[in-house]
């Protein structure tokens, strides 16, 4: 768009609600928004130094066609700019992910209406109450309704011709007191529209109203001495009281509400909706988004209300929301609960939504492992405060016993996974005694001395097992390298599994359900488990050799060379002398069978 261009039509756009539409040069439509006015909004998009991020900067750079649509108030926008996304699915736009496994109740559009459950959502003048997430909860109220109010439930087309004409006769149902037999005229539509109606209302959550009512009717005809049909109606009402005790009674003090939580996940966004009429949850569900360009949570949040009122209406007086949204409605109040029953409610749309997420990234990690890996380096770099994600770890661990035999273990994980063929081993060459801190410099500094000689790629992480004294001794080694700084090095204390960075004297703490901490645990438990295996290797083989050259005349050369035939000091002692012989000579064989403590034979 050139300049002039643009500046007209900036120029001509009102200061109105409204939705704004962008196409590209090809004309294609590439991005719908809504705003309380459309000229701040779209003027914002091109009086920018720097964008929120790298997608919006190349949509800005792409618009050559702007159009609005003005409508009246700022839900209106909401609700249109939602329909048109779903119609033209623009490539810059939130993706709506349309989930429709949830059954449904749905009354039938027809003469003599009919319920039953369905997955379908048909727009044929039906009414669908729903979705059911539980279904237990959906076949309770249905078994309710059959129990309480009998309708029909046959497929008969019953128009008032057929039934003048007598084409039907009443089956079964009608025998055992399931249907009143409008098949033949036996009900008539009005009756049938009452039952249908009283219906809706439990449907809807207002049991209160029919039980008001079904206790006049019981009164009237126990008034008129009609005691079966008082009895009738008595039925009715303790079926229905018990529905009522049975259900999720929120508070009896909240009426007409629609509560919204939201959850995000890096490219993914999660927006949950309770209905509460008359302190009951009459409606539940969970929308999932997919994040285009760096959508804001207010903004994901927004489209999904907007999808769920497109599905199901906008009935509620009161909207509770999690924090401030930009939506003006003059028939609805937004509420931002800190305490009382409206938190309650927003705090069980959280749970509801973060279980929802939880199951569907997990069905995505199931299919593709590598969202599950971007997504724990993600979280690692959050928990560990990085400039990136630690895509390659290098972990270290010392093992010595009393300063005998030190040795150090580096383990390398790459995507959060064990790369066993990057572990390497250390003989420890220039400590003298148990100095753990001392070991630890010569270990960092061999290690990335090499790197730095063989220009390897250096690690996104470092991590040493131990505290302060071993993360200052790592630090230095790293100095003397001329790498402080550009390596990020922790150390983790086994006692509290506190984590310790370099220059800062208090330990951070992760959550010890954290996969971030899971990881580090798993790092140190493996460089734990790699250095003492290697470490109990040498072990014994120093003190089966430190046995044998304990034997005058017998040298480290000798004794490698029984142990290669023997396999093993206790094999040796067993040998026959014949076999020592055979093995390192008759001169040397006499020299062990006589250091082992055997007695020479001379004959």
């Amino acid at each position: 768009m050139s300049p002039d261009h643009l500046k007209e039509t900036l120029r001509t756009i009102p200061d109105s609600p409204g939705v704004y539409k962008y196409y590209d040069k090809a004309g294609e439509l590439i991005y719908i928004g809504k705003a309380k006015s459309l000229k701040k909004r779209v003027d914002s998009y091109f009086n920018k130094v720097l964008y929120e991020n790298f997608k919006t900067r190349l949509m800005v750079g792409k618009i050559e066609v702007i159009e609005f649509t003005l409508v009246d108030t700022e839900m209106d926008a909401l609700l249109l700019e939602n329909l048109l996304i779903k119609q033209f699915k623009p490539r810059y736009n939130i993706l709506l992910k349309d989930d429709k496994t949830y059954p449904f109740i749905v009354i039938t559009n027809e003469r003599f209406p009919k319920i039953f459950p369905t997955r379908k959502y048909i727009k044929d003048g039906s009414d669908y109450f729903g979705p059911y997430t539980s279904g237990t909860v959906m076949h309770t109220l249905l078994d309710l309704v059959k129990a309480t109010y009998p309708i029909r439930n046959c497929n008969l087309i019953l128009s008032e011709k057929n039934i003048e004409a007598k084409k039907f006769r009443i089956c079964l149902e009608y025998q055992i007191g399931n249907c009143k037999g409008p098949c033949e005229g036996l009900q008539s539509e009005d009756d049938y529209l009452q039952t249908i109606a009283a219906i809706k209302n439990i449907l809807k959550g207002n049991v209160n109203e029919v039980l008001t009512k079904l206790k006049e009717e019981m009164q009237k005809a126990a008034t008129a001495l009609k005691y079966e049909d008082a009895h009738f109606y008595k039925t009715k009402i303790d079926r229905l009281a018990d529905y009522q005790s049975r259900s999720t009674i929120v508070s009896r003090s909240v009426h007409n509400v629609d509560v919204f939580n939201i959850a995000v996940e890096r490219n993914y966004a999660f927006v949950n909706f309770l209905r509460v009429v008359n302190g009951m949850i009459i409606q539940t569900q969970t929308v999932e988004l997919r994040k285009q360009m760096e959508e804001p949570p207010e903004e994901l949040l927004l489209a999904g209300m907007a999808e769920i009122w497109a599905r199901y209406g906008m009935t509620a007086k009161e909207v509770v929301v999690p924090f401030n949204i930009e939506l003006e409605s003059g028939t609805m109040e937004l509420t931002l609960p800190k305490v009382g029953d409206k938190k309650k409610l927003l705090d069980l749309s959280l749970k509801n939504v973060l279980y929802f997420k939880k199951e569907k990234l997990e069905q995505y990690e199931k299919v593709n492992p590598e969202v599950r890996t971007d997504r724990i380096l993600a979280q690692m770099r959050q928990d560990l405060r990085l400039a990136k994600p630690p895509k390659r770890i290098d972990c270290f661990d010392n093992s010595n016993i009393q300063g005998a035999f030190p040795v150090s273990a580096m383990v390398c994980f790459i995507d959060a996974k064990p790369a066993k063929k990057e572990y390497r081993h250390y003989n420890v060459k220039t400590v003298e005694g148990p100095n753990d801190f001392a070991t630890m410099y010569e270990v960092i500094y061999r290690r990335y001395s090499r790197m730095q000689e063989e220009q390897l790629t250096p690690p996104d992480l470092i991590i040493v097992d131990g505290g302060k004294g071993q993360l200052s001794s790592a630090c230095e080694a790293l100095k003397s390298l001329g790498l402080y700084g550009k390596i990020p090095i922790i150390g983790i204390a086994k006692r509290l599994e506190e984590l310790y960075y370099p220059s800062d004297d208090i330990p951070l703490y992760i959550d010890k359900k954290s996969e971030t901490l899971k990881i580090i645990q798993q790092l140190r438990d493996e460089a734990h488990r790699f250095g003492i295996t290697h470490h109990r290797k040498r072990r014994d083989k120093g003190t089966i050799l430190t046995g044998l050259e304990g034997i005058e005349g017998i040298g480290p050369t000798t004794a490698q060379k029984l142990l290669r035939t023997f396999k093993s000091v206790k094999k040796i002692k067993e040998a026959k002398l014949e076999d020592l012989v055979l093995a390192v000579g008759e001169s040397k064989a006499k020299m062990v069978w006589k250091g082992l403590g055997n007695t020479l034979l001379i004959g």
